[in-house]
């Protein structure tokens, strides 16, 4: 049993100061100001910031290892520990656009790893059910149209493992759609050429988000509205953005933010130094390249894209925070767990000091 004391946390956009946190059986079990009951460790926020752990829905790799080049489980168990020491308490492990065999060592690693995971909540498949015109840094020899059958292998294979696919739902038939979605799979709109009207109906269908908004889809053009407009229209879309200056200016962010509010949260994206496999990456300057020179995966960590969207894109803290907590929670249906500073809630926390630095971070 915790306690911490002279907390200061935001909820609802509103800051609270002075405040004791009571952590209990993983959990939170009380917040307010009267004395503390005896049997807590008592530890002193000193006036650092209180904020919940961060989800990232999509990273590559950390701590070295890149997840699809070595799909086991002590790949997972290095990303856990690396990424908890960076203040990020739950994830998802991202596959890109690969080979079957790689999909389903995947998958195996990530069931095998499931009763000992910590923060690793599960996969996030981003592809091969792309649009390879709009490939990016995808292999587009794996890219593919889905079949009913082939979804219906994946899902019964997964056990439940799978939380999250990216897909070009113009491509795809709807009973592709309708089967993922029945499943309990978030669906993303991504590696995308969707034009207005193709993306608003897909959100209209169930699809709820949007992967790394702005990049491999196409541009907005003033006469031809398409995928990014039509999150920023349809009131039910949200979109992952990676704030690390190269994928998105700081400036679009800005936009991006203004239009979607709590709509919008940020990813990774992130990879890391790999030379093997159909995915290779290599670190030039601040991010990461493939061998032929294109962008690929992200350099930052979350709590850097918080830094860049306070500092660099004018986003309140308080909203910035959302952005890597509470609304990513509520993209995978979470958000009654995960996310916020409330009695019940998950005590994920972390310690921020004012100048955005990491300094503790709470794990049960």
């Amino acid at each position: 049993m915790i306690a911490i004391t002279n907390a200061c946390f935001f909820n609802n956009g509103e800051l609270f100061t002075h405040q004791s946190i009571l952590l209990n059986k993983g959990k939170i079990e009380a917040i307010g100001t009267e004395n503390i009951p005896i049997g807590y460790e008592i530890i002193d926020a000193h006036q650092n910031y209180v904020v919940p752990g961060f989800i990232d829905l999509q990273i590559y790799g950390s701590g070295g290892h890149l997840f699809s080049a070595y799909p086991t489980v002590k790949t997972l168990a290095r990303m856990d520990a690396d990424l908890l020491h960076k203040g990020t308490t739950s994830f998802l492990a991202c596959v890109a656009t690969n080979s079957p065999e790689v999909v389903v060592q995947a998958i195996e690693a990530a069931k095998a790893y499931r009763p000992m995971a910590k923060g690793f909540l599960g996969l996030h498949l981003e592809g091969p059910f792309l649009n390879a015109k709009r490939k990016g840094a995808h292999v587009s020899s794996f890219i593919k149209k889905a079949t009913l059958a082939e979804v219906k292998d994946l899902v019964a294979l997964a056990d439940g493992v799978v939380k999250m696919v990216t897909i070009a739902p113009e491509l795809q038939d709807d009973e592709v759609i309708d089967y993922l979605l029945a499943n309990n799979i978030v669906l993303s709109i991504g590696h995308s050429d969707a034009s207005f009207e193709q993306a608003t109906a897909a959100y209209n269908k169930g699809i709820t988000a949007t992967t790394h908004l702005f990049n491999a889809m196409p541009s907005i053009h003033h006469r031809e509205p398409n995928l990014p407009v039509a999150a920023f229209n349809h009131p039910k879309a949200m979109a992952s953005i990676i704030a690390d200056g190269n994928h998105v200016n700081f400036e679009v962010i800005k936009m991006a933010y203004k239009l979607m509010q709590e709509r919008l949260f940020l990813i990774t994206d992130a990879v890391t130094d790999c030379n093997i496999g159909p995915y290779q990456h290599q670190l030039e300057g601040d991010k990461f390249i493939t061998p032929d020179g294109t962008l690929s995966g992200s350099n930052i960590t979350m709590l850097q894209a918080v830094q860049n969207c306070v500092n660099h894109c004018g986003i309140p803290l308080s909203a910035a925070l959302d952005m890597v907590s509470l609304t990513p929670a509520r993209v995978i249906g979470q958000e009654k767990y995960l996310g916020k500073i409330e009695v019940g809630y998950s005590a994920d926390l972390l310690f921020l000091s004012p100048d955005l630095k990491l300094t503790k971070v709470f794990k049960f």
